[in-house]
């Protein structure tokens, strides 16, 4: 704990840039340290909107090879 209070501000940068650690006590963990926001998680709906391009023709795709494939 002692060492969590003398380096609070390099803590708190270090929690911020994504690193996840423990403050303990004694040496047992008490808190667990995350950043606020993880950088790493994007969301979910939504977060390639404007990177794909779907095909006119995209119902479809490949019928024919499934038509051959699948049927008797």
């Amino acid at each position: 704990m002692h060492a969590a209070k003398t380096n609070l501000s390099a803590l708190v940068k270090e929690a911020a840039a994504g690193e996840i650690f423990a403050i303990a006590i004694n040496g047992n963990p008490m808190v667990k340290v995350v950043p606020f926001y993880d950088k790493t998680q994007l969301p979910r709906v939504g977060f390639m909107k404007g990177q794909l391009v779907v095909p006119d023709d995209f119902d479809n795709m490949g019928k024919e090879e499934n038509s051959r494939r699948f049927e008797y």
